[in-house]
């Protein structure tokens, strides 16, 4: 009987001790420091996590991308300066100056403008408004065109409303490169009618340095007008 409750108190006190070397054991283990999983829920290398803007966004809050789309622009609002020529009037050479949609607040509304000389023989520019119908994240958007436009050349010219529709095609986010098509009338109706098509494509060689090419061609009564320019662009 002795014998039976000595065994009974040995065997308590080891599991007691048993028990108790657990927990410290795992308080120990529990206690050494490791990778939060909200500081690093992917297990990624931490060289691969700073240098992607996208997965610091994702990591910190994960983005509502429905909003994103219909919000956040899939292009961005350019600044440029290029040099232009002028096929039609014996390749004149020039200067173009732009500014590509400046957009109104966070909505579909941006304003553009441009100039272009050859310094006396031919000029061009004006400023438009453009309205994006579609969500500015889409890959596609269209937006109709209104403002004023003045053009001179040697023996003509002409200026007034400048009405009509654009095509963009944003081929990245980031706003690294688009592919954009015009076409608008100055004076639509008027025996001085012009029809202004623009193609233009730009491609992104740092983050906010672009290189953009653009081909003009203007229609008229009385005359037929063409323009080429190559254009750096800055991206704010």
């Amino acid at each position: 009987m002795f014998f039976q409750i000595n065994k009974l108190q040995f065997n308590t006190v080891s599991l007691a001790m048993i028990v108790s070397l657990f927990c410290v054991l795992a308080q120990r283990v529990y206690s050494q420091p490791t990778d939060s999983p909200q500081e690093n829920p992917l297990d990624l290398p931490p060289e691969i996590i700073n240098n992607s803007p996208v997965l610091q966004k994702w990591m910190k809050e994960v983005p509502d991308v429905l909003e994103d789309i219909n919000n956040d622009p899939s292009f961005r609002t350019r600044i440029g300066i290029g040099y232009a020529e002028f096929p039609s009037t014996q390749h004149d050479g020039g200067i173009n100056l732009s500014v590509n949609d400046i957009f109104i607040g966070r909505t579909g509304l941006t304003i553009s403008g441009d100039y272009e000389t050859s310094f006396g023989k031919r000029d061009a520019g004006g400023v438009n408004l453009q309205y994006y119908l579609l969500p500015l994240g889409y890959y596609i958007n269209v937006a109709p065109v209104v403002g004023y436009r003045s053009i001179s050349t040697n023996n003509s010219s002409e200026d007034g409303v400048n009405i009509g529709g654009k095509v963009i095609f944003p081929l990245s986010r980031s706003g690294a490169a688009d592919l954009s098509f015009s076409q608008t009338f100055i004076s639509p109706g008027d025996d001085d009618e012009v029809g202004v098509t623009n193609v233009s494509f730009g491609y992104a060689i740092t983050k906010q340095i672009r290189l953009a090419t653009e081909i003009e061609k203007q229609n008229s009564r009385v005359k037929k007008d063409s323009q080429f320019s190559i254009i750096l662009e800055w991206m704010p």
